[in-house]
């Protein structure tokens, strides 16, 4: 039987394939836990780099929603309560629809609001969470996210084909995504055989094999990056010199002015 730490019994319709209060009576999901530090850190910096470089609003709030995702993940994983999957789930399904939004709108002139686009967005949003909280079907929650983060990867696709864009930033986020994806399958697949391989390494190399965990930090990049690729695309829309560079070696890139030519 699972040991029973500081929040009890698991309330929530998922428990991920790591072993409960193994390092910590206190956090149920350790390494699942602190691994949301990912989802946390990046979208902090790049909210305020969005709001000093003058972006409207909506593009600071795709960084709020994806912090918001990392603090109901954390709380997730640490608790296990229901309550607090829907705090990591739902801000997904909504943090997704404010990314559409401001992909699609990354040509649109200056202050303006498609209010047609936000009221279906809206409608969608407002559908998924009533059909979630009656159902109670994790799949369903998956495949609302999915069909969004298609769209999302389609309006990308839009984007680099433009050419104004530094590709080379959104291939790293789908490719970092897309690996998150897979790690996320094969935790859910293979549970059974990753907890027995688990259990034969040294306890110090265990948290590598913490599946889930990686999910976060590769997820948590890729949308970082994703969001990153269209707040440049707006600002190179509104003719203001930018240019994405990297904090070496932590492979961090963030949005900064681009030099200009003297001529």
């Amino acid at each position: 039987m699972a040991p029973i730490g500081y929040w009890g019994n698991p309330t929530s319709t998922l428990d991920w394939c790591e072993e409960n209060y193994e390092v910590t009576r206190y956090i149920a999901e350790f390494w699942n836990t602190i691994s949301n530090l990912a989802l946390l850190i990046p979208p902090i910096y790049g909210g305020w780099i969005s709001w000093k470089h003058g972006l409207e609003f909506r593009y600071v709030l795709c960084y709020v929603f994806l912090f918001i995702v990392g603090v109901g993940s954390w709380c997730f994983h640490m608790t296990l309560l229901y309550e607090m999957q829907l705090l990591d789930e739902l801000p997904m399904v909504w943090g997704t629809l404010m990314m559409i939004y401001s992909l699609y709108e990354v040509h649109s002139p200056p202050d303006k609001i498609n209010k047609l686009l936000a009221l279906e967005l809206l409608i969608y949003g407002i559908i998924v969470s009533v059909v979630y909280l009656a159902i109670r079907q994790p799949i369903f929650h998956q495949l609302a996210y999915g069909f969004l983060v298609v769209i999302v990867v389609g309006f990308d696709i839009r984007l680099a084909l433009t050419g104004k864009c530094e590709i080379w930033i959104f291939v790293v986020a789908s490719i970092s995504y897309s690996t998150a994806f897979c790690m996320w399958n094969i935790d859910n697949v293979f549970c059974s055989e990753l907890i027995t391989a688990r259990q034969l390494l040294p306890f110090v190399f265990r948290p590598l094999t913490q599946l889930h965990g990686w999910w976060h930090c590769l997820a948590g990049y890729g949308t970082y990056l994703q969001i990153l690729y269209f707040c440049q695309a707006r600002m190179i829309h509104r003719k203001e010199p930018c240019k994405i560079k990297v904090i070496w070696p932590f492979l961090f890139p963030y949005l900064g002015p681009k030099k200009q030519t003297i001529q």
